[in-house]
């Protein structure tokens, strides 16, 4: 488990341009406690990270990493977004640009799309205003197409898929966009439609 370090409390803090104090002030502690902290003489206490966090305005997830995740898609283009998923669980996140995310105590990398290889040909079919979206890939416990996704510009639609079923959805055509394949094991596939 990661825990903050000075280094992050110190960086966090100057970058919204406040002393020690003014932190200190917000989170009601001494402003020696803040400098104990951000020296490595001191940690703080775990009943205040939520406010740690909100006074540097980050997630608790950011403030424990040190990485904090810009949203850089202001034009609300849909089709810029990032999926997410956990290792552990299988949890699917969408998100509209790159955010920071936890789930059953792992930190989420965004899924980096690949084009489709021959084991994960993503085959589409237009079918009375819909797409048929297969794939020729095993379906079993420890290798299975996880998810498929339509991705356009105004929405995007998720079907989960389990293991023993067939890797294969619907969408309803809807403009162009990014259809997504992934792999329990060999990752995000996409192709445009």
């Amino acid at each position: 488990m990661e825990y903050v370090t000075g280094s992050t409390i110190r960086a966090l803090r100057e970058a919204k341009g406040y002393t020690q104090r003014q932190l200190a002030d917000r989170i009601c502690v001494s402003d020696k406690t803040v400098s104990k902290w951000e020296t490595g003489r001191g940690l703080p206490d775990i009943s205040l990270l939520e406010p740690l966090a909100a006074a540097l305005q980050v997630s608790v997830t950011e403030l424990l990493s040190g990485q904090t995740a810009v949203n850089g898609n202001r034009a609300g283009n849909l089709t810029r977004g990032k999926f997410y998923t956990c290792p552990v669980c299988g949890n699917v996140i969408w998100s509209e640009g790159e955010g920071s995310f936890c789930c059953c105590g792992v930190h989420l990398p965004p899924l980096e799309p690949e084009a489709p290889d021959d084991a994960h040909r993503i085959c589409t079919e237009q079918i009375e205003g819909e797409w048929y979206v297969t794939l020729e890939h095993p379906m079993e416990k420890d290798h299975y197409i996880r998810f498929l996704a339509l991705v356009t510009g105004d929405r995007c639609r998720i079907v989960r898929l389990y293991p023993e079923q067939n890797a294969e959805a619907r969408f309803s055509i809807r403009g162009h966009g990014w259809l997504y394949a992934f792999c329990s094991r060999d990752g995000l596939f996409r192709i445009r439609v």
